[in-house]
């Protein structure tokens, strides 16, 4: 048998007592202390203040042992608060990459928009045969959850202006490898969805919480693309009958990049629909949704297509003919 269990309820009593006593003796002694150093340098107002907080030291001990404590009523709050946050579908953002002097710039201001996102998780794959210190380092600085992978674009395979059919096939294998990531870790019972969010575009923010319950595909207006400057969805009485696009308007889904998101289930029960190297140059996204889905049953966000969210914004290439005048280089020792 206990020490405790042989009490009884008047030694219990005395002994709970004297051990609140002993702190508040404590806790007295140290507002005492610190009220007494105050006085030398603070105003009589604010030494009257301090000597209210000891005045009311006890009660505040007894309100405590007598009811909850308010920081865990506080921490109560943040864990209904998080859970809330937590309950949303997850946006899984896929983000092609590749090494060029506004690289850099442009993943920061991309990440600064999505730090302001709930339940995100930023895929994040360079075209690269290693991984490099650059997006490494900026991803474990980030404060975002990601995942970080890396594969090359052959280089027979990479765009040329002097190629006639001019493909474009950079970004295909690291969109492919973002998807295989997801089908292989994300649990077939996870609420979500699947974004391509290319890192030199512009992103409202409420882009992301219209695309978080897809329940298909949904599509959106994109802003200065396809030589327009709206490239959207036709919607009539909620369905999509057709596009307003010039540029390859015969394209199955004549959408850019930056226009649809993909409910998870759909990547997850589909593992054939993917990207490819062999299609021309704008056919990209037809390739993946042809696998997925039928046009009639697209679901237009945005009201209604009516509003520009995400706009294919592209950071101007630097002027750099003065860097080559150089015999030291004007960055070296420094990231940009």
């Amino acid at each position: 048998m206990s020490r405790f269990s042989r009490m009884s309820s008047l030694q219990l009593f005395v002994l709970i007592f004297c051990t609140i006593t002993a702190i508040w003796l404590t806790m007295q002694f140290v507002v005492f202390n610190t009220c007494w150093h105050a006085a030398k340098y603070v105003p009589t107002n604010v030494q009257s203040l301090c000597q209210k907080e000891q005045n009311y030291l006890l009660l505040r001990v007894f309100e405590i042992a007598k009811g909850e404590p308010q920081c865990i009523k506080l921490l109560k709050i943040f864990e209904k608060t998080v859970n809330a946050y937590g309950s949303k579908p997850k946006i899984f953002m896929i983000t092609p990459t590749y090494a060029r002097p506004v690289q850099k710039a442009e993943l920061t201001r991309l990440s600064h928009t999505i730090l302001l996102v709930t339940n995100i998780h930023w895929i994040v794959v360079e075209d690269a045969e290693n991984k490099t210190a650059l997006v490494t380092n900026f991803l474990s600085k980030s404060r975002l959850p990601f995942t970080h992978l890396n594969v090359p674009t052959p280089p027979a395979m990479k765009m040329t202006k002097e190629d006639p059919n001019w493909l474009k096939p950079r970004g295909v294998l690291q969109r492919n490898l973002g998807l295989s990531w997801i089908r292989k870790h994300v649990h077939p019972d996870e609420k979500g969805v699947v974004y391509f969010a290319d890192d030199d575009n512009t992103y409202d923010l409420d882009l992301f919480e219209e695309m978080r319950y897809t329940k298909t595909v949904s599509v959106w207006p994109v802003g200065l693309v396809g030589g327009l400057m709206v490239e959207k969805p036709i919607v009539k009485n909620g369905k999509v009958v057709g596009w307003n696009t010039l540029w390859k308007k015969d394209r199955p889904f004549p959408l850019d990049m930056a226009g649809f998101a993909v409910n998870l289930k759909l990547i997850l029960d589909h593992p054939e629909a993917a990207f490819s190297l062999s299609v021309p140059r704008g056919y990209q996204e037809s390739k993946l949704l042809k696998d997925l889905i039928r046009v009639d049953q697209l679901e237009p966000k945005a009201d209604n297509c009516t509003k520009v969210l995400v706009w294919h914004t592209r950071t101007e290439y630097p002027k750099l003919k003065q860097e080559w005048k150089l015999s030291v280089p004007s960055n070296l020792h420094m990231e940009v």
